[in-house]
């Protein structure tokens, strides 16, 4: 990634997100032009998250486990009770031109349309999607469950949708018939090679079948969903917002093309997970922030680091009995004392075998410390810093 500027825009903030959106008022009230909200669905369950590589994804008695987030509720109430102020802020961000995603399915979304109903108004319901997939179900009493919900709303009547950048081809059929006859729309002939406005319902494979995007988080969305609405409603250098990012699919496709991002989260490893996959692509610097109460664990573990200096560049080599578990870490050649500006990275293989334990990175001269760090697999966080860099 390089040396980050001082100031990165992008932010990824850990905390608890009603905390996080009112700290966020005061600079970008009025300035969002995307939210895309994806909270929990009032399914009361648990969602484990795999933190194992190179296992076999058929046999889930292999799979090291860890918590990823829990979706337990008193009742019904409860839950509404969380997510009404949370939408009512996050109307305030929005920009007159800017749009709501939200992300449910059959549990609630029936109770949420009435909130943003009230919030928005009806009249700015701008379309009930369906997303559709595929999967196994063990349901044998009723038609299998196989959509979620997303209803989007926009701030006022003036909102940003760039139907041009979302086109897809029709179908060759479709392509065959108005060829062989023109009159076969009743005469009217749709631009066949400009390609047609998807439909409301949209259909993309779910993560588990996509092996380039897994990364273990539950309930992790495919890039190519938030590909459609990011394009639909924002443009390039546009501020795009995920308040319960999880995994970081909003904010990874939002970098990827050319948007600002505001990601948060309560759970540290959905932080830490948006975190490696935004790396991971070479997004723009960000600012890795958290809210009061929420620092990431810090651990004591076996660690030390040495240093070699060859010509213009130094080697760090990080030497630690526990390897295996390390997933991440990082450097900040020149620490303040402050901010961490992490310059260089290391990340744990997707697949098998263990992080790289040796960085190269160039020499700067500098009277202050270098910091390096650590993260292992079970989010414990761990810092080394050495003597002068100079």
């Amino acid at each position: 990634m390089g040396y980050p500027d001082a100031s990165p825009e992008n932010q990824l903030i850990l905390g608890d997100n009603l905390q996080v959106i009112s700290a966020l008022l005061p600079e970008f009230e009025g300035r969002i032009n995307l939210i895309y909200a994806d909270p929990p669905f009032f399914t009361n369950r648990r969602y484990p998250m795999r933190i194992g590589r190179g296992e076999d994804s058929r046999n889930p008695k292999e799979w090291q486990l860890a918590e990823g987030y829990p979706d337990h509720w008193t009742d019904l109430d409860a839950y509404l009770d969380m997510l009404y102020p949370r939408l009512s802020v996050m109307y305030r961000l929005l920009a007159p031109t800017g749009t709501l995603y939200l992300h449910l399915d059959w549990h609630a979304s029936a109770y949420a349309r009435l909130i943003l109903d009230e919030i928005f108004s009806s009249g700015h319901l701008l379309n009930e999607i369906v997303w559709v997939y595929h999967g196994p179900s063990p349901i044998r009493s009723a038609f299998n469950r196989k959509h979620d919900t997303i209803l989007a709303y926009t701030k006022s009547e003036k909102y940003t949708f760039n139907v041009d950048d979302i086109r897809q081809p029709y179908d060759p059929k479709t392509i065959k018939t108005f060829n062989s006859s023109p009159k076969a729309g009743f005469g009217k002939v749709p631009d066949l090679k400009r390609g047609k406005v998807p439909e409301d319902w949209w259909y993309f494979p779910v993560v588990a079948r996509l092996h380039n995007e897994r990364s273990g988080y539950p309930t992790q969305k495919p890039e190519a969903l938030l590909e459609r609405i990011i394009k639909a409603s924002s443009n390039p250098g546009d501020w795009v917002a995920d308040f319960f990012c999880g995994s970081g699919t909003t904010a990874v496709v939002a970098s990827r093309f050319g948007r600002r991002y505001l990601a948060s989260d309560i759970s540290f490893r959905a932080v830490h997970t948006s975190r490696t996959r935004l790396i991971q692509i070479g997004s723009p610097a960000f600012t890795l922030q958290h809210i009061k109460g929420l620092n990431p664990r810090i651990n004591e573990v076996d660690l030390q680091a040495t240093l070699s200096l060859d010509r213009d560049s130094l080697g760090l080599k990080l030497i630690t009995q526990n390897a295996k578990d390390i997933d991440y870490w990082e450097i900040d050649p020149a620490w303040d004392g402050s901010l961490f500006r992490s310059a260089f990275q290391a990340i744990r293989p997707r697949k098998k075998g263990l992080i790289t334990n040796h960085l190269d990175f160039p020499y700067r001269m500098s009277n202050l410390p270098m910091c390096v760090r650590v993260m292992d697999i079970h989010g414990q966080t761990c810092w080394l810093k050495t003597g002068p860099n100079h």
